[in-house]
């Protein structure tokens, strides 16, 4: 797994803004109206902004950043929202009213549909932060954070800084794909894909979590998979695979 490099040798301050997208599915078989309201419900408490504010505020102690304002709010019927305004370690200098506009954000999105006893659940996380921080190394952490089935992952990279030289500089770091900054072990447990480009410092990733690493007693919610006849266990394993590859996949496949 790769590490961000050492610093550049600047002439005034970074300009750079880099931006990570996350977000997360996590799927259940829910198969009577009432499991499914029991999951949307437990998924809600499970996920109810304080949890949230306690995974962002480890987010911004990872990239080594300063909370200057902390916003979150629960809705009815579900989901929560929080979002952290930060700053680099600086605080108190006269570069910090450039930097403080940096913010950490999540939503989530529980949902269930009558006719389709698969519910899932989505959370998407945007970290934005300008100068010398950069989210990529919270990845790992993001993923372990939430039952992740189906990970979507977007960076980008704007603007441009100099070297004291007058150089424009429109990265301040290689790379080639988001996989490069996740842990092998995590890697391990999906399939992954790239769309990049890297004329526009755009990374694109996909990760669809393998069969091997999803038992279909993970995807059971109040029901013990033993007291399933082998070919219904069959069927919701089926059913349950073709959700996941159509989020993976952004369409309507079968």
């Amino acid at each position: 797994m790769e590490k961000l490099p050492a610093k550049l040798a600047l002439y005034g301050f970074n300009n750079l803004t880099k931006s990570l997208s996350f977000n997360i599915y996590d799927v259940c078989f829910a198969k009577t109206e009432r499991q499914r309201a029991d999951y949307i419900t437990y998924i809600d408490e499970q996920y109810n902004s304080e949890r949230l504010e306690n995974i962002l505020c480890e987010v911004v102690n990872l990239i080594g950043a300063t909370i200057l304002n902390i916003s979150k709010q629960d809705y009815e019927p579900q989901g929560a929202s929080v979002n952290i305004l930060i700053a680099d370690g600086r605080v108190g200098t006269d570069v910090t009213a450039h930097l403080d506009k940096s913010h950490v954000t999540v939503h989530t999105f529980p949902e269930s549909h009558p006719d389709n006893e698969i519910s899932t659940f989505r959370v998407d996380i945007s970290v934005e932060t300008c100068g010398e921080i950069s989210p990529l190394n919270v990845l790992d952490f993001l993923i372990g954070s939430f039952d992740s089935d189906i990970i979507t992952i977007d960076y980008r990279v704007r603007g441009f800084t100099r070297d004291l030289q007058g150089k424009k500089f429109f990265i301040d770091h290689d790379i080639t794909s988001i996989q490069n900054y996740i842990d092998d072990t995590t890697l391990e447990k999906y399939d992954a894909l790239d769309i990049n480009v890297y004329q526009s410092n755009i990374f694109h990733t996909k990760m669809l979590i393998r069969e091997s690493y999803a038992p279909l007693q993970n995807y059971l919610f109040n029901t013990d998979v033993l007291e399933l006849p082998p070919k219904e266990r069959l069927n919701i394993s089926n059913s349950l695979r073709k959700e996941m590859l159509e989020i993976f996949s952004g369409m309507n496949i079968y």
